[in-house]
């Protein structure tokens, strides 16, 4: 998005851009206005600009014109800075949006701006409303059948009051909430929020030891709807906020829970050298964080209605005493131990034939997007599936969207945008076994190929068991023929080098184990395990043989390559690579005479005769010792 600015700001936009590489115009934010047009703002170069863009009635008219003439301002709306985190939700013509208001982002805050309703915000430069807060989503979420208890539910990170405590966290996760019709007070809070509620998000898991790991640093937010509107799921991404333990977690909170703290005591602190307690005062009337014509306030018609009393309660005490744990106290995923973050995430519901699964995909901090399903293994544990590892792009900042119609995973970055289909079957092979084995709610086994599963196929065509895995069960008669087509692969290794024996499992979850024969064991040294095979550091005689690769997973057992591994002699193999005296000396003599270009380039009529030495061949029994390399 382009957009002019006069000459004087241009000069400076130059000094600038020289120096930081930021001052352009970034769009930070696009919403859409209606069925023709779309709400978009940007940086500005330091200073927020909004304007309206055309993008046409249907499809083929997508023209993406700007509104000639339109530029509004961008601040409430926009950060200045392009690295500054923002959320906007254009919701009945009001534009909510969670961002600092001034050059140096030290005035976050939850705005409100254009539309119907009078502009306002939350308080200023009040710590305990927010402590430099990072936005990371907002949504409205009706709270009953009356749209008059509407709410805004914002998810946010803050630094903790109680940092300079010892043990406290310096960041904790917080959700917050507004009434969409909350017009500020008559008296206080004067174009203030007046219904401003927090509470704490908690996403953590108890070691061995007892000591319960908290991951406060809240980065991404997904909210799957359901059939009841009023009571999405939320899914949250955290991570790990010191630097002695690196990992990430994904929880996921009910809305039923979220409210009932809200519902709950409030949070009070007599000092700043004081513990946060339970406030056991008077509770004003209407209760603070209660909606105007609501529900439970039928006969108020506005804040500016509101009590004293509650409007000054509210201001003092934004926060909730009881945190929000997610659902069974326990994360869903967890990643510990490993070189990267989650840092972002979409939800798909797939309607699978054993029933509807939830496919997590997980966006990391080293630009990949991890496929993920998680299974009751028994009633009190989860098992987790990682189905497989994308790379999308080679920055750590991504966002995803799905795009159900099109059964499409966007994923946009300031490099661009990247489109990936929510099944891809193909990477599973052509083997019943495999496609079984992968436990894709997306795929199933059609009889020839693994292809992508709708409920619109017959079921009895399909072989598809995404809650066991068993391919025993789903793939009889099938797995037999793939051994059968099995190709065995020769290889050649020369005597003294090194070689590889490529095996690649079609799962993450799966074991791989090589067997093969020799007298005697390798030692441990002169064998290198990847995940992509083994490599021979050293070939000798007794290397020769036939070499299976087995994998397991799911007490399944099958071969996914045979290699017959042959040893050249390290003589017959420098007789055949190096050139006899002749051919040097023929090669010098053409090299020292001057050839016409015209005339025909000599050609090799003769070539010389491999022969390779007779390899024993090991008998079907395969006699001997088996040594077994795991991955």
């Amino acid at each position: 998005l382009i957009i002019i600015h006069n000459r004087h700001k241009s000069t400076l936009l130059n000094i600038h851009t020289t120096l930081t590489g930021e001052c352009a115009n970034f769009v930070r934010l696009i919403e859409p206005w209606n069925r023709t047009h779309l709400y978009t703002c940007g940086t500005g170069a330091y200073k927020p600009i909004c304007t309206f863009i055309n993008r046409g009635w249907r499809a083929e008219d997508y023209l993406f014109r700007l509104v000639p003439g339109y530029v509004d301002s961008g601040k409430g709306k926009c950060s200045y800075d392009p690295n500054q985190e923002n959320v906007a939700a254009l919701i009945n013509g009001n534009l909510y949006a969670g961002v600092p208001v001034d050059f140096m982002s030290t005035d976050p805050g939850i705005f409100r701006t254009m539309g119907s309703r009078p502009a306002v915000r939350s308080e200023q430069y009040d710590s305990k409303w927010l402590n430099e807060p990072v936005f990371v989503h907002m949504k409205q979420i009706p709270d009953s059948a009356e749209k008059n208890d509407d709410k805004l539910y914002f998810f946010f990170r803050e630094k903790s009051l109680d940092s300079g405590a010892g043990a406290s966290p310096s960041v904790l996760a917080r959700v917050g909430r507004v009434c969409l019709n909350d017009e500020g007070g008559q008296k206080s809070l004067v174009n203030k929020w007046t219904t401003f509620l927090k509470a704490r998000l908690v996403c953590s898991v108890m070691g061995d030891d007892g000591v319960e790991t908290f991951f406060d640093e809240l980065r991404d937010v997904f909210i799957q709807p359901t059939q009841d509107e009023r009571n999405p799921v939320v899914y949250a991404v955290f991570s790990t906020s010191g630097s002695v333990f690196k990992g990430s977690a994904v929880c996921v909170y009910s809305m039923a829970d979220i409210r009932n703290v809200f519902n709950g005591p409030f949070a009070h602190k007599h000092g700043h050298n004081y513990q946060w307690t339970t406030y056991t005062g008077k509770i004003p009337y209407p209760r603070p964080g209660t909606c105007p014509g609501g529900t439970f306030t039928p006969g108020l018609k506005s804040t500016k209605e509101f009590s004293d009393e509650a409007v000054n309660f509210i201001r003092s005490h934004p926060l909730m005493y009881h945190p929000v744990y997610p659902i069974h106290k326990r994360p869903l995923v967890v990643r510990s131990g490993v070189d990267y973050r989650f840092t972002t995430i979409a939800v798909d519901q797939v309607d699978a034939v054993d029933g509807r699964y939830e496919v997590l995909f997980l966006g990391t901090d080293r630009g990949t997007v991890q496929k993920v399903i998680v299974l009751p293994k028994d009633p009190t544990t989860m098992e987790e599936l990682t189905l497989e590892e994308v790379e999308v792009f080679r920055v750590n900042t991504f966002f995803l969207n799905i795009f159900q119609t099109s059964q499409q995973l966007y994923a946009s970055s300031e490099e661009g945008l990247t489109q990936m289909s929510l099944h891809r079957c193909g990477v599973y092979g052509k083997a019943c076994s495999d496609c079984c084995l992968a436990r894709d709610p997306y795929c199933a086994w059609d009889g020839e190929n693994c292809s992508a599963f709708t409920q619109a196929t017959k079921r009895r065509s399909r072989r598809q068991d995404v809650k066991h895995g068993d391919p025993l069960r789903q793939c009889r008669g099938y797995i037999a023929k793939v051994e059968r087509r099995l190709q065995e692969k020769v290889q050649f290794g020369v005597e003294g080098s090194s070689t590889f024996l490529e095996c690649v499992p079609r799962s993450p979850q799966a074991t791989i184990k090589w067997l093969y024969q020799r007298e005697g064991r390798r030692k441990l040294g002169e064998v290198l395990k990847t995940p992509q095979g083994v490599l021979l550091k050293t070939l000798t005689k007794a290397d020769a043989g036939l070499y299976h690769c087995l994998a397991t997973e799911n007490n399944f057992k099958h071969t996914l390559a045979r290699v017959s591994l042959r040893i050249l002699d390290r003589d017959i193999a420098v007789a055949l690579t190096t050139p006899d005296e002749e051919e040097e000396a023929s090669r010098s003599h053409h090299k020292n005479h001057h050839q016409d270009p015209a005339a025909p380039t000599p050609a090799l009529l003769l070539e010389p005769e491999m022969r390779l030495p007779k390899m024993k061949q090991w008998s079907k029994n395969l006699f001997g010792y088996f040594w077994t390399i795991k991955n």
